[in-house]
């Protein structure tokens, strides 16, 4: 057994723990924080948005002081068949608000700033040290195992990710398999800035987030993502992991074959491959949350199951530093009583109930079964383009409007219609 202990060790330095790392060293805390990864955002990857609503309550003026690469004016939702694609695009002014603003990211910067605020709070950060497994003493967690090498601490916080072995040995956290989890692909694309601006039409400093429903994932649960970051995009393609085990197409062609699409190909002219990653999403919502702490441990971010995905937005890092603000307050009153057992350290638990982000998963909660209907991957972009190849084509012949939308509509059947929609209203 190591002569020092921590008062608290990390494992994973990605938002979450990052972020809670800050928050206790800056409450005195002897904090350690274990990477996997060379550096801090090494191996993290993620789509590349962050809503600011919670780090603004970390580090207030986030979007000035960190690196992050545009903020978000610019909203895309497209339905994408074979050759055809219909959008709908919002652009808006940056809200005054910082809170309510959003900025495309890019894990390998952000981290490594976060990671230096905690450090320069007073956490140590050591990197490329894989952590084994959680050290016990009398049934409660007292440090972790590291290469062969114990290392004590009053607490553990877990925040190594969605496919956290930690997790699975110890019966904690988000207990990923292929009914809850997407598979995702990225690749971040140099264009330059200037580029970006004139294909995207965003002003400077300025970016857009895209979805798409795509014909990219052959009509499975999944879809497409651009982000525009300075001088770059981040370009991916996401797939539930059921369907993945169903396709007879790879992730990576799923990937190539978006980007040669005729709305894609265009805007990525010329571009340079700068990134490449792959990365298993918790999606399996409210649900699929996990047991989050136990005698001297508690789970944070992904590792947790803490991610949204409702279709037309996806959330993840904001909700990991909801749960790291929510257990640096455990922590700390933990630490002020002397007592880390689990039923101090429930207290975790209450905090994340109160926040925004447990909220809306608890809201959402049906929404993993509403994105199962695979109608909406496949069915509905085609039957969407079908309509719109139809009201706007002239070519000769007389037909009223209402024919020319029926006509779209029973393509996917008027009951699969009511269905969906009621379905969908009470999911949403």
């Amino acid at each position: 057994m190591s002569e020092d202990k921590f008062d608290v060790i990390i494992v994973g330095a990605g938002v979450a723990g990052c972020v809670a790392g800050y928050l206790l060293a800056t409450q005195g805390l002897d904090v350690l924080i274990i990477e996997r990864g060379s550096e801090a955002g090494a191996k993290n990857t993620s789509g590349g948005r962050l809503y600011a609503h919670t780090i603004e309550q970390v580090f207030p003026d986030f979007g000035l002081n960190a690196p992050v690469e545009r903020v978000i004016t610019q909203e895309r939702l497209s339905f994408m068949s074979e050759q055809n694609c219909t959008s709908l695009l919002y652009s808006f002014a940056p809200d005054d608000e910082p809170k309510k603003r959003s900025y495309s990211v890019l894990r390998a910067k952000l981290d490594k700033w976060l990671a230096q605020q905690a450090c320069e709070a007073g956490a140590e950060l050591i990197t490329g040290v894989r952590v084994d497994d959680l050290l016990k003493k009398d049934g409660k967690v007292c440090g972790v195992i590291s290469d062969g090498e114990e290392l004590e601490a009053s607490v553990v916080l877990v925040a190594d990710g969605a496919n956290s072995i930690i997790c699975a040995k110890n019966n904690l956290g988000f207990k990923p398999d292929k009914s809850n989890c997407a598979v995702g692909a990225k690749e971040v694309l140099t264009i330059g800035e200037q580029a970006i601006n004139e294909r995207f039409g965003c002003g400077s400093g300025e970016g857009a987030a895209w979805l798409m429903l795509s014909d990219a994932t052959q009509g499975h649960m999944g879809g497409g993502f651009i982000y525009t970051n300075r001088d770059s995009i981040s370009l991916g393609v996401v797939l539930g992991l059921e369907a993945a085990s169903e396709c007879e197409t790879s992730l990576p062609s799923m990937l190539e074959s978006l980007k040669s699409h005729p709305a894609i190909a265009p805007l990525i002219k010329d571009a340079k491959l700068s990134e490449y990653s792959a990365h298993v999403i918790p999606e399996g919502g409210f649900n699929a949350i996990g047991r989050l702490s136990g005698d001297g441990v508690l789970v944070l971010g992904d590792a947790a199951g803490l991610c949204i995905n409702i279709g037309y937005c996806v959330r993840g890092m904001d909700m990991a530093v909801d749960s790291a603000i929510a257990a640096a307050k455990a922590v700390v009153a933990a630490k002020s009583r002397g007592d880390f057992s689990a039923a101090v350290l429930s207290e975790y638990e209450s905090e994340l109930a109160k926040t925004a982000s447990l909220s809306d998963m608890r809201l959402y909660k049906n929404a993993p079964k509403l994105l199962a209907n695979e109608r909406i991957f496949n069915a509905y972009p085609k039957m969407i383009n079908s309509i719109m190849a139809d009201i706007f084509s002239v070519n000769g012949t007389s037909e009223p409007l209402r024919k020319k939308l029926a006509s779209g509509l029973k393509k996917v059947g008027f009951l699969n219609l009511i269905k969906d929609l009621y379905r969908g209203i009470k999911s949403l």
